[in-house]
């Protein structure tokens, strides 16, 4: 067997040695487990669905703990199989999908709270941020940051997320959300790996490329008293300025999201936003409610709902980022795509903004510093989308494609590591060029 072939017979061998370490229930060849391991929420974007299927792994191995994760990537090593790892499968851009086959590691099982402590929790990777929450909150403390899709996981969110609900007063996951990271390498040896501090940057965002994080240790911040606000306005021209005002209030809100009447005729049906109208939603602290209530009535807006409690929080945070994407394409499969957005120009040019795309409907959120958002438009051609950005990018905003699925964050930093990390180019192939 050399480094780049893999037979039938070296995938059977493979698997018999990985039911010997873990266990038979902990690994599947099965086609519907694998299928469904093979897949995420690529499907979003109509450049990626028309490519797909990219890829169907060989096996699935389901980590019963953390500590499991060496061994299994040590073994994957010495037959050289390809080893994607995989938290729940909510990423966008087919970050999860096993290319080349292979392995995929459904790190679901290995799901357990380890420690909560003053200003920290650390957990398996597969542990769910709702689970992280509501055991912060047990301990009088909350999440610096949480994902819209509250319900992924914490090692998903770290390889492929950036950041959420929070993000608006904690920036992203590289600015010091992360404490420390237990990671499996594909050299060949066994045992986990503990980083921290400065190290820690080419392990985030990278889908997986540089390592296997088996563990996470995350900050936590006291509990605050919190309340949902939903606020309608006739035109969305007029909630918009209020999206960076309320962002950057003292004290500063956990959220705030806007969206265009269209895109809120989508959403599932709620007292807090209702048709025909522009939404804004906010998250603040329960001492500037009735700040955030004077500025949006002076502004025009009406005060439709206001609530208070962790799955008010969490309801509302469902419909934060890309999740008003999914639900406008639920209208209408293969009608709408998303770009991913920030910058002033938002805001300052929305209308030179609004003109870039067909069908334009612009979803924006507070956001650490500047605002960011994603951009929805009517879809054509994949021509049509990057000469779109091109244009965006000459008005001043800030452009990421969810249309690709390789690396493109810190990539030079992320390439160098996983020279040392995945000498055998392992680790979720032809997702680093």
């Amino acid at each position: 067997m050399t480094d780049d072939t893999r037979t039938a017979v070296d995938i059977s061998e493979f698997v018999r040695s990985l039911a010997d370490l873990i266990g038979p229930p902990n690994v599947s060849t099965d086609l519907g487990d694998r299928t469904r391991a093979s897949t995420d929420w690529a499907k979003m974007s109509p450049i990626l669905d028309a490519q797909l299927p990219l890829g169907l792994c060989d096996v699935v191995a389901f980590p019963p703990s953390a500590d499991a994760v060496a061994d299994i990537v040590a073994l994957a090593v010495e037959y050289r199989i390809p080893v994607t790892p995989r938290g729940k499968g909510t990423g966008n851009y087919g970050q999860a999908i096993p290319m080349s086959g292979g392995l995929v590691l459904d790190m679901s099982k290995a799901n357990a709270i380890v420690e909560v402590d003053d200003g920290f929790i650390t957990a398996e990777a597969g542990a769910t941020m709702t689970s992280l929450e509501s055991a912060a909150r047990k301990h009088g403390q909350q999440l610096w940051m949480y994902p819209s899709t509250v319900g992924s996981s914490i090692g998903g969110f770290l390889s492929g997320g950036s950041g959420g609900t929070g993000t608006i007063i904690h920036g992203n996951i590289s600015n010091g959300f992360v404490v420390g990271l237990d990671v499996a390498y594909a050299d060949g040896q066994r045992g986990l790996h503990a980083i921290s501090g400065d190290d820690l940057a080419p392990y985030l965002h990278a889908y997986g490329t540089t390592c296997v994080i088996a563990r996470a240790t995350v900050r936590l911040e006291p509990l605050v008293d919190w309340r949902v606000v939903y606020s309608s306005f006739e035109s969305y021209e007029d909630a918009l300025p209020l999206v960076r005002t309320i962002s950057s209030m003292t004290p500063m809100p956990r959220l705030v999201s806007a969206d265009v009447p269209v895109v809120v005729n989508a959403l599932p049906n709620d007292a807090g936003y209702p048709h025909d109208r522009a939404s804004l939603r906010a998250i603040v602290e329960s001492c500037a409610l009735d700040d955030v209530t004077s500025l949006i009535e002076a502004a025009g807006g009406r005060i439709e709902v206001i609530r208070h409690g962790p799955q008010a929080s969490l309801k509302v945070s469902l419909l934060s980022y890309n999740h008003p994407t999914w639900h406008l394409q639920k209208t209408a499969p293969g009608r709408y795509f998303h770009i991913e957005v920030a910058g002033d120009a938002l805001i300052d040019r929305y209308a030179e903004v609004d003109a870039v795309y067909e069908g334009s409907m612009l979803h924006i959120e507070g956001a650490y510093r500047i605002p960011i958002g994603m951009l929805n438009g009517v879809y054509r051609s994949r021509e049509q989308v990057y000469a779109g950005i091109n244009a965006l990018r000459e008005l001043g905003v800030l452009v990421h494609s969810p249309h690709e699925w390789y690396v493109d964050k810190n990539v030079d930093a992320v390439k160098a590591l996983a020279a040392r990390t995945d000498p055998f180019g392992l680790l979720n192939p032809g997702k680093l060029i």
